[in-house]
């Protein structure tokens, strides 16, 4: 996933490509289960097709009486051996910062640089 290909709106992430033959953009929103596509004959109109369909998918969840799904729900369930436990324990307290907070803090900070690597 190349980051100049992601557009963004409202928390949703949309990946974008290029039909050659077809000659439009299309994309498809990444960090949600339920489908949500877009498309553009150009590239000027694409992020406002992209926004129209986030738009209308919460419209549609809304007349429904449904949640629309959300792209994250900042939870986050980690399983490690009692070894990594207990050295990511201590080296949250050793910061004075509770090991959520320390976890968080390194977990994102990792993550940002392997996203910038990888653009």
């Amino acid at each position: 996933m190349n980051k100049s290909n992601i557009l963004t709106y409202r928390g949703y992430l949309g990946e974008v490509s290029f039909d050659n033959e077809a000659k439009i953009f299309y994309g498809h929103v990444i960090n949600t289960k339920d489908t949500i596509t877009f498309q553009s004959d150009n590239a000027k109109s694409l992020e406002k097709e992209f926004q129209v369909s986030v738009d209308t998918y919460l419209d549609f969840c809304q007349e429904l009486g449904e949640s629309p799904e959300k792209p994250y729900s900042g939870k986050f369930v980690l399983r490690l051996p009692p070894e990594g436990h207990r050295a990511i324990a201590l080296a949250a307290q050793i910061s004075n910062q509770s090991l959520n907070t320390w976890a968080v803090e390194h977990l994102v900070k990792s993550a940002e640089q392997e996203l910038q690597r990888s653009v």
